[in-house]
């Protein structure tokens, strides 16, 4: 599903203007964002989480050259599925 399609859902669900619907997600998209910049967890029961995790630093290989290279640690964006939402795709 793209944002597009999301958006028209939204709007047809909610019975709304599809620019609403957009404001809506950008909103949703933005808030999370901006928790998970913060360091903080966004929890929405019964759907997932959104976290923040850590990738440790470790060496890769350069797939043209054969050299080996160090890649530095990064944090990344995790999300967890709730129960629910598991329970619903089964």
């Amino acid at each position: 599903m793209t944002k597009a399609e999301l958006v028209e859902r939204m709007a047809k669900d909610a019975k709304i203007t599809k620019r609403a619907a957009e404001a809506a997600l950008d909103s949703f998209t933005a808030g999370v964002r901006d928790s998970l910049k913060r360091g903080k967890r966004v929890s929405l029961v019964g759907f997932g989480t959104f976290a923040v995790g850590r990738r440790a630093a470790r060496n890769g290989r350069n797939p043209q050259t054969g050299e080996t290279i160090k890649i530095k640690a990064a944090k990344v964006p995790k999300f967890r599925a709730g129960t629910a939402l598991k329970n619903a795709i089964r």
